[in-house]
């Protein structure tokens, strides 16, 4: 997720964010918005990055994008909506998507019409996490949303909240005839739920889940690729929640965890790992 108006502004910062991976088979590119005409310059810069698919924001609740207007902010003026999609789309030949939360608050659950209007602005997909935006985290995601959501739109919909397990996608599907579905938190120290969805989802029993070192070792791979790519100072840094969420079940976990938030080299991580390897 980027900022359209870093875009438009060269910001660093922001350019940084949309670096492509040399491995990266499909590419898209979430941007942020308050007004269409910023919407639309963002995407004709973008155009050089060659995204496969452009998705509009509207569902981040962090106050600094808040402030701008954009984010679950356009909630509150859905023909906005329609009118930076069709922005968008009149810069590219690729699709456009839009991610939705059911509403503002609970008193103005508005994500139908929400999704009307990016229709009618030309949005080839509609992803809804159904919680408000006052709701953050909290509570259930409301499935019969879903369901009303895919009844009632024309272009495909794809599910988001509260997605842990290839068994959630699973039911997910079959309880809302949902197009797709987007795993966002449950991905968090767990990369392997995509291959285990993908194997219920044709029949195939995926087995359990790795745990315990499997998992130390794969967050290990993360950390190398992300040195290679940011430098070892801050991708250690940024890695530490990261093991964090790894580490999440995992017997000697919570002292493991309060390590890792002040390691500071790779060397750090794999003294780590192989001392809670040899433990076990």
């Amino acid at each position: 997720m980027v900022s359209a108006e870093g875009i438009v502004r060269n910001n660093a910062k922001t350019l940084e964010l949309l670096q492509r991976a040399d491995n990266e088979r499909l590419f898209a590119v979430q941007i942020f918005a308050s007004e269409p005409g910023v919407a639309a310059r963002a995407v004709e810069k973008l155009t050089i990055f060659q995204p496969d698919l452009y998705d509009l924001n509207c569902g981040c609740s962090i106050a600094k994008v808040l402030k701008t207007g954009s984010g679950a902010a356009l909630l509150r003026s859905p023909e906005k909506i329609g009118a930076i999609v069709k922005a968008m789309r009149e810069q590219t030949d690729r699709p456009v998507s839009v991610k939705l939360r059911s509403g503002w608050d609970q008193g103005s659950i508005n994500y139908l019409h929400c999704a009307e209007t990016a229709e009618r602005g030309g949005a080839a997909m509609v992803c809804l996490h159904p919680r408000t935006r006052s709701q953050g985290f909290s509570g259930r995601a409301r499935v019969s949303e879903l369901k009303e959501l895919k009844a009632r739109c024309s272009v495909p919909v794809i599910a988001s909240g509260d997605l842990f397990t290839p068994e959630d996608a699973l039911t997910v599907f079959r309880e809302t005839g949902c197009d797709g579905i987007m795993f966002a938190r449950g991905a968090l120290g767990n990369p392997f739920i995509f291959k285990a969805t993908k194997a219920l989802l044709a029949g195939v029993d995926p087995g359990p889940l790795p745990v315990g070192p499997q998992r130390l070792e794969t967050a290990l791979r993360q950390l190398k690729a992300a040195a290679r790519f940011k430098g070892e100072v801050r991708a250690c840094k940024e890695m530490r929640k990261h093991f964090c969420y790894f580490s999440k079940g995992m017997s000697g976990g919570a002292e493991f965890r309060a390590r890792a938030v002040r390691a500071e080299r790779v060397d750090d991580y794999l003294n780590l790992v192989a001392k809670i390897s040899a433990s076990r």
